[in-house]
């Protein structure tokens, strides 16, 4: 306890002389960047179980100690052997773990034996799917390019696996990984001894969409990082979408890749102002200051409780290129564990305010961290009004989301925690200088379902006009992998809701219809987000799995929509079913070709669990038709967050109407603000309304062609034609993409923009 006060009087020495040095030179850029450095220093501790390093030392003085009994060593070189594992030293691992499993007493050394043969399947995907990557690497099935030409790691976990399911044929958890392991290998299920087949690894297809293409290694976007976030965003105001990475790694940089528009990017890292601005798990854009340029918040310290007192940086987009740290010139330097925070403009004064969902561990003797509400001074600065608004939460915050569910013309904000509770907190309006908020939680109907929830945001997933919530169970006492295998097997395991989609009952109440849309399945999201894949004006999903267990290999998963009436699980025929850890995930169409590609970041929190990023590459779904719609208020907040769209068309003789809202989609990965919308077979666009936030303008657009990019400025009655230029991507010959339906050319040059 002496030690952690004494390293939080260390931060807050260093914080305020950052302060008093910002305010005096105005330039507090580099005084982040000498935080970051002093968190990573900090962070080298053998308690913080997020810094294997430290531990590593530790685990080596203690068994440098004379005197120890061979059960203590034993015991030292099994929990150093877990550390080599958590750094990406398989070899060195194994030969510790080989050395304890030789000891008689088997039960004394299962532990080992399980984690040796995690420690196989590591050094096989080590082999494998990192040193070879290739498009089909660790996606389930495991087929193709994807099957391991090294056998070795896998033969040698799958046989440790039969010796454990032996002795425990109920041991879920090794069943699935074991039948995991046959499939690396291109033995599944024809190999896999009968009493040991987990049947349906191959997933369902009954609902079959076109399969995506992982193409982010030929375009060079394939970083190799620990879990982290992604934006996609016109950064640079030229059209074409470009690419931010994070990882949470407190010395793992920052990518910022140009869309070069010409079917490559270019990564520009170091020349857009991003050297040293370390870390990040999450990140979330907005156009902060009305500048016309949009800005990247960069959230950090999640799931690291004490150690987690890290510095979020709001980086100003210079709009010349280039990036600077403002966090403590804007106000907003504090140091609290998040990954979570929503842009909106709460008070309507057409400024964009921030809530921050900070994680607190609500036990004694514990450091509380109250999530912030920030509101916009107008003039690139904030003030922190949580505790006089209502909305100074205290809980372990994992996702928050913002918008108006009630249609009184205030955004409302929803909660997602792992404290096994939501929490809907009710804009009340302006009362006096500030608005206010009221704990709805129970009255609205979203409080009555038990179990800790991970990612969150609000869509209008039926079209009705009304914005619905949905929330992902990450509530778990055993290994993804055990749950996998139990729901396979139709076993019951015990774990609760799944998912939770409240669907809006249009008068302030909330109902969990997930069940009977068919959301079902084990998920356990982290970075997750949705989008619309075959532009039929309903919103699908697409769900980052996994925790840091590494024997949590469970595949990521796709939803599609189907009229909002029902979701179908598509992961297998979609091919984007990885089995690495999911982070931040954003839907954009950056080929400009009229459909939503998905980037992921993936990799776990260790060092020994980064992975190479994935760039799906969707194929064409369907000759579905689309609209692209970038907004700018000028009452508004400039960059539109907030703002309604109702899209009405007639499709095959039936008016209906597609509802979006301008945000950036989930709580964890952040697509672009400019609103890509599927029209389904519409030929024209009857109407087009805009219910711009804040200013509380509307306007009305009538006979819009389809299939174009357009831009709308409040207050004009114009719509200004965007010339784009369909991208065709610089790929190997090999990645030839398969064609979309009954489509005669490749989906690259199908769908040509349509003229007003």
């Amino acid at each position: 306890m002496k030690r952690k006060l004494l390293a939080i009087l260390s931060l807050a020495v260093v914080m305020l002389a950052t302060a008093w040095s910002c305010a005096k030179k105005n330039a507090c850029h580099d005084e982040m960047v000498s935080i970051l450095d002093q968190v990573h220093k900090a962070s080298h501790r053998p308690a913080n179980q997020f810094y294997p390093e430290a531990g590593l030392v530790y685990m080596d003085s203690l068994l440098s100690l004379e005197h120890s009994t061979p059960s203590q060593i034993r015991y030292c070189q099994y929990l150093k052997a877990n550390i080599l594992l958590e750094l990406g030293e398989e070899e060195k691992a194994i030969a510790l773990l080989e050395g304890i499993v030789k000891e008689d007493n088997e039960a004394q050394v299962e532990l080992a034996w399980r984690d040796l043969a995690v420690a196989y399947l590591r050094q096989g995907e080590r082999a494998n799917c990192i040193s070879n990557h290739a498009a089909e690497s660790c996606l389930m099935p495991v087929k193709g390019m994807g099957v391991h030409s090294d056998p070795t790691g896998s033969r040698k976990a799958i046989e440790i696996y039969q010796r454990l399911l032996t002795r425990h044929p109920n041991d879920f958890e090794s069943g699935w990984l074991l039948n995991l392991a046959y499939m690396t290998l291109g033995e599944y299920p024809k190999s896999v001894p009968a009493k040991f087949l987990i049947p349906g690894l191959e997933g369902d297809t009954t609902v079959k969409v076109n399969p995506f293409q992982d193409v982010a290694a030929d375009l060079k976007l394939d970083v190799k990082n620990m879990a982290g976030g992604s934006v996609v965003e016109d950064f640079d105001n030229d059209g074409y979408l470009d690419l931010l990475t994070s990882g949470m790694g407190t010395e793992e940089a920052m990518h910022y890749f140009k869309n070069n528009g010409d079917g490559t990017f270019t990564d520009r890292s170091n020349q857009v102002g991003l050297k040293g601005i370390s870390g990040g798990l999450n990140m979330v854009q907005a156009d902060y200051n009305n500048d016309g340029f949009v800005d990247v918040l960069v959230l950090r310290g999640a799931w690291k409780k004490q150690f987690g007192e890290e510095p979020n940086s709001l980086l100003r987009n210079n709009g010349d290129g280039t990036f600077t740290d403002v966090t403590t010139e804007a106000g907003l330097l504090s140091y609290h564990p998040t990954q979570t925070a929503t842009w909106n403009d709460f008070n309507n004064d057409g400024w964009l305010d921030l809530y921050i969902g900070n994680e607190s561990v609500l036990a004694p003797f514990e450091v509380p961290h109250y999530c912030e509400f920030y509101i916009s001074n107008r003039d690139g600065t904030f003030r922190e009004v949580a505790a006089k608004t209502g909305s100074n939460v205290l809980a372990y915050v994992k996702g928050v989301t913002s918008g108006d569910y009630d249609h009184d013309g205030w955004k409302d904000i929803f909660l997602s925690t792992m404290n096994g509770e939501r929490i809907l907190l009710k804009n009340m309006g302006l009362h006096g200088q500030e608005i206010s908020f009221e704990n709805v939680t129970h009255s609205a109907g979203v409080g009555n379902t038990h179990g800790n929830t991970f990612p969150t945001w609000f869509w209008d997933y039926d079209n009705d006009g009304w914005l619905d919530i949905f929330a992902c169970d990450y509530s778990f006492k055993n290994t993804l992998a055990y749950y996998a295998a139990a729901e396979k097997l139709h076993v019951p395991a015990g774990n609760p809701e799944k998912m939770l989609l409240y669907h809006n009952n249009h008068d302030g109440t909330f109902t969990n219809v997930a069940d009977s849309l068919g959301l079902t399945r084990n998920t356990f999201a982290m970075g997750s987000n949705f989008g619309d894949i075959d532009n039929d004006g309903w919103l699908d999903m697409y769900l980052g799995t996994g925790n840091p267990d590494y024997k949590s290999l469970v595949p990521n998963k796709m939803f599609k929509n189907l009229g909002g009436k029902k979701f179908a699980d598509v992961t297998t025929s979609a091919r984007v079913g990885h089995l690495q850890k999911g982070h931040g995930v954003s839907f954009a169409d950056m080929d400009n070709d009229g459909d939503q590609d998905i980037y992921i970041e993936m990799g776990g929190a260790f060092p020994g669990d980064a992975y190479q990023n994935s760039f799906f590459l969707n194929p064409g779904q369907s000759n579905n038709r689309w609209i692209c719609l970038k907004l700018e208020g000028t009452e508004a907040n400039r960059g539109a967050i907030g703002t309604s769209l109702k899209i009405t068309f007639t499709e095959n003789g039936v008016k209906r109407s597609v509802y979006r809202d301008v945000n950036s989609g989930g709580s964890f990965g952040a697509s672009p603000l400019r609103r890509e919308i599927g029209v389904g077979q519409a030929n024209v666009i009857d109407e087009i309304e805009i219910k711009w936030h804040g200013s509380k303008n509307v306007q009305v657009f009538k006979n819009v062609g389809v299939n174009q990019f357009l831009k709308i400025k409040e207050g004009s009655d114009k719509l200004e034609k965007v010339n784009l230029k369909m991208i065709i991507w610089s790929l190997p010959e090999k990645l030839c993409l398969p064609l979309a339906g009954n489509a005669t050319t490749p989906a690259a040059v199908r769908l040509q923009p349509n003229t007003l």
